[in-house]
């Protein structure tokens, strides 16, 4: 399986990690915003390719698939022009950053018939998982998921502490990993709503958020998102279910008690990003419809889209 990459940034590198666990598999190619820095990350990891324009990548016999790490506003786009190139497509999370962005990459996919998953980690972590089963043997069923999604990141920075050439945001990027997984633990939503505070002055975005979701089992969730919290860093999770309380900080997990639990036989790895990886390649090979592929994730898109309006008619009134 021969690879691309495509945002040679901070999560760019997680993926090059990851991908070195699993067999079979090479990366051929490897994009970036500036040639220099993306050339010593292609030296770092041994790719032979490295260039500034994915359509060079894409015009290459040597890639099969390709995994998009690059700033949100490019993913839709890019996603389609990977399928339209013939290439397999995981896109990191978010897929795109409107509702018609989103129905356009799915219609592609359908067009194509090829595989476009979209990097929804959450669904692979250990944490998850652990709870997933449960849900799926009967064992749990979530009451409450309880959510808080905490960075202090009032500049423009990467996990790197490296200057972005583009603007996060809370909506359409960080919400929709807890979206998309409240609905996959708890079955798929039917209410929805959304307030921010105010907007920063230079951003141009909200940097505080708060999220309620209902799905159609009764089960609640309460997101509470900031980029202005300023102490532990991270989205922390709380499963309040009907046979016990699970806390999920990334690939760790606890009891209600803060009493650890073993997760490291519940997948082949620990590492969220890895099992991420490996589902993308192991649907390729076998021809088969991955695990948050791009039809098994659109819901959220459309919960998001749905939000972003609630959003746009508080400011506006």
């Amino acid at each position: 399986m021969r690879i691309a990459l495509a945002g040679a940034g901070a999560f760019g590198e997680k993926h090059l990690d990851g991908l070195k666990n699993i067999d079979g598999v090479t990366v051929t190619s490897l994009v970036g915003r500036r040639l220099d820095a993306t050339q010593a990350i292609a030296d770092k990891y041994g790719i032979g390719h490295a260039t500034t324009e994915l359509a060079d990548t894409l015009a290459r016999d040597d890639v099969d698939a390709v995994i998009l790490c690059t700033p949100t506003q490019m993913h839709a786009a890019q996603a389609i022009a990977c399928m339209e190139a013939g290439k397999h497509v995981q896109v990191e999370i978010p897929l795109a950053d409107s509702w018609a962005d989103a129905q356009a990459v799915l219609a592609k996919q359908q067009e194509t018939g090829l595989v476009c998953m979209v990097g929804h980690t959450r669904r692979f972590n250990p944490s998850h998982q652990y709870v997933h089963n449960l849900i799926t043997a009967g064992d749990l069923n979530i009451q409450q998921m309880d959510v808080q999604t905490y960075f202090f990141r009032r500049k423009n920075i990467n996990a790197k502490g490296e200057a972005r050439s583009w603007t996060d945001h809370l909506l359409w990027h960080h919400a929709a990993h807890t979206v998309d997984l409240f609905a996959y633990q708890a079955g798929p939503i039917v209410f929805a709503h959304a307030m921010q505070g105010p907007i920063h002055p230079e951003l141009g975005i909200a940097m505080d958020m708060s999220i309620q979701l209902k799905s159609e089992s009764g089960a609640i969730c309460t997101l509470s998102l900031s980029f202005n919290n300023d102490g532990p860093l991270g989205t922390f999770f709380r499963y309040i279910g009907d046979t016990g309380t699970y806390i999920a900080r990334y690939d760790d997990l606890v009891n209600g008690k803060e009493e650890p639990i073993d997760v490291s036989k519940v997948d082949v790895s620990m590492n969220g990003i890895e099992l991420q990886d490996r589902e993308f390649i192991g649907a390729i090979r076998d021809s088969r419809e991955p695990n948050s592929s791009v039809a098994k994730v659109f819901d959220c898109y459309r919960v998001l889209g749905e939000l972003e309006q609630q959003l746009d008619a508080s400011t506006s009134q």
